[in-house]
């Protein structure tokens, strides 16, 4: 794992998996603390789940106010807030201030020019950009693998930036997409379940020996 990129687990939603994953060397877990998505989980509820676990908390909202979003964030001690709506730049840059933690901003794009407007809008305002694809009517749990040429994808991101790469990704993908995209962090949630919410404990340590095992070239950007 030394040599490749930094592993986020998303989207869990049990004491067991949050334990497993931390166990096999998660670098961040993630909870979905915005209400109404099929893995979000109640922010005290959150917080006894993550609890005393090495790896890195990422609180996942979605059109969350920004005092919402540093009370969600703050419930959990968050070291990462990854937004998945249309908040504004100025909501953002703003929330960035408020706490010790990075801001991710969320992005499912179906075309490289969708990602270079983001990435206008938002950069001077974030710490990192989690990059998808987009399947309409889908927020979480169901993205759809990035189908974009990776240099293009490499070049429109700021190399000052953390780069995520996430969307579809399992155990047979990630090596693959990690050697094309070469991202900072791959983040998987839907990908290692054997049911929604429900992480599967094989599925898990084959995506981290997946992970161990891509080759790297660097990014070139």
């Amino acid at each position: 794992m030394s040599d490749g990129p930094l592993i986020k687990i998303c989207g869990l939603q049990r004491r067991e998996d949050v334990l497993l994953a931390d166990l096999l060397g998660a670098d961040f877990v993630g909870v979905i603390l915005s209400t109404g998505f099929g893995r979000s989980v109640d922010q005290s509820v959150a917080a006894a789940l993550l609890e005393g676990v090495a790896a890195r908390k990422v609180a996942v909202v979605v059109d969350e106010s920004v005092e919402s979003m540093v009370d969600l964030a703050s419930s959990i001690d968050a070291d990462v807030i990854q937004l998945h709506g249309g908040e504004s730049p100025d909501d953002v840059a703003e929330l960035r201030t408020r706490g010790p933690w990075r801001v991710w901003k969320g992005l499912r794009c179906a075309t490289l020019g969708e990602i270079e407007q983001a990435v206008t809008v938002y950069q001077g305002s974030v710490d990192g950009f989690l990059v998808e694809g987009r399947r309409d009517g889908v927020i979480g749990g169901g993205g759809a693998v990035l189908g974009i040429e990776p240099e293009g994808v490499r070049g429109a991101l700021p190399s000052s930036r953390v780069f995520v790469l996430a969307g579809g990704l399992t155990a047979d993908i990630v090596g693959g997409m990690v050697t094309q995209f070469c991202p900072d962090v791959v983040d998987v949630s839907s990908g290692v379940e054997s049911h929604p919410g429900g992480k599967d404990p094989d599925l898990l340590r084959s995506f981290f020996a997946a992970v161990g095992r891509a080759p790297l070239s660097p990014r070139g950007h």
